[in-house]
């Protein structure tokens, strides 16, 4: 096999993407600026893909796409119901219901004319209440259900989503997720870690249809954000350069075309910009190349950042429209989407402090279009049945207003 590559804008980290691409076939991330085009595929018609993708982020964590199996004969499902009431009289999330909830711990713009409310989960993974000593018996062990549990009201309107919320309103709620996560690790240095993330509709785990975001602060990291930092670290420590940077700079200059040696027949070609979703101010949506799920999507920074704490007011803007245009896409393609997403951030804990140049924080958005087999549960491998370069063109071929 033979890779022919070309670059724009040529950067410094050019030879070490080139390599990188030759090994894992090409980017998890490829992003793209509006100025850039997309070149067509020789072929029009998308050709079945069987492959294994390896996360360049987390090697260890591979995905096999077979879109053939997405042709396999199944029972047709409706998209689930949404409730779009604007007031529901039960709900304890919806104004004038807030004797409902335990006390308000922060709220946006105000108390009495919130928008966004921030209070105690009623039924938390962790809590603060007691404190118990870690036990070890043998193998097994314990350590204490220390933390915080805590649901952030995203918008007073009960069914609104989260492509319909107004730019300033998405900006806020930004902001109210990094107020809280600051004041979190503030208040008490037994808290390493804070995940802030949203489930919305069943399939995605969502027990209240009222609009809302949860945030879990524990005394341990996550293994799945430890491993993230921890390889990008062993990156950063033999190139010298960001892993996430890396793919950035791939994914606006990078292109290859793999040949077959013996027929000279072209086996892939890997364009600018095949995997971008859409690039806007400071930020950039990808559909990862090694997508976990079908309609996959993170949102970056383009400029190196660690920690999430650390986003500039002025930046909200841009996240914000970001994000509102994100979901409006997938709302479009999926009709209705039930999803998750979460936001991964610089741990705060000692182990992690020489890892400001080497991890850079993301929201990751993952759609709730399927349910794990018994193959993907025993084998540990995601199995993806929509191409991400398909699913791709698809999302940006979405008119927006």
């Amino acid at each position: 096999m033979v890779l022919a590559a070309s670059a724009h804008d040529k950067t410094p980290h050019d030879a070490l993407a080139a390599d990188f691409m030759a090994q894992t076939a090409c980017s998890r991330g490829a992003m793209t600026a509006p100025a850039l085009s997309c070149r067509p595929m020789a072929d029009s018609t998308p050709k079945p893909v069987r492959e294994i993708r390896i996360n360049p982020i987390v090697p260890s964590e591979s995905v096999l796409v077979a879109t053939a199996r997405g042709m396999r004969p199944k029972k047709a499902e409706a998209p689930a119901p949404r409730d779009t009431r604007g007031h529901v009289e039960t709900c304890p999330f919806c104004a004038g219901n807030e004797h409902m909830t335990p006390p308000v711990i922060a709220a946006y713009p105000d108390e009495k004319n919130w928008e966004i409310r921030i209070v105690e989960n009623l039924y938390p993974v962790l809590g603060d209440d007691r404190s118990n000593p870690n036990l070890s018996f043998g193998l097994q062990q314990t350590i204490d259900g220390y933390g915080r549990h805590e649901v952030m009201i995203d918008h007073n309107r009960h069914g609104i989503a989260i492509h319909e919320m107004s730019e300033p309103h998405l900006a806020m709620l930004f902001t109210a997720y990094r107020d809280r996560m600051e004041q979190l690790y503030q208040s008490n240095s037994r808290l390493r870690y804070v995940l802030v993330f949203k489930n919305f509709g069943p399939a995605a785990g969502a027990s209240i249809t009222h609009t809302h975001s949860q945030m879990v602060a524990t005394p341990v990291i996550p293994d799945n954000v430890q491993t993230e930092v921890s390889n990008s670290r062993a990156y950063y420590r033999q190139h010298h350069h960001c892993i996430f940077c890396s793919l950035i700079d791939e994914a606006l200059t990078f292109e290859a075309t793999l040949y077959d040696r013996e027929s000279g027949e072209i086996r892939r070609k890997i364009s600018v910009g095949q995997y971008v979703i859409e690039r806007l101010g400071k930020f950039i949506a990808i559909k990862p190349f090694a997508s976990r799920y079908e309609w996959e999507v993170h949102i970056l920074p383009l400029a190196h950042q660690s920690d999430f704490l650390r986003i500039a007011k002025e930046d909200m803007t841009d996240l914000a429209r970001l994000m509102r245009r994100t979901m409006a896409r997938l709302d479009a393609v999926l009709g209705g989407a039930q999803y998750n997403y979460f936001l991964h951030s610089l741990p705060h804990d000692k182990n992690s402090e020489d890892c400001d140049a080497s991890y850079h924080w993301h929201l990751e958005i993952t759609p709730r279009t399927s349910i794990p087999s018994g193959f993907e549960l025993g084998s540990g491998l995601f199995v993806n049945t929509v191409a991400p370069e398909t699913a791709a063109e698809k999302l940006r071929a979405v008119k927006l207003e």
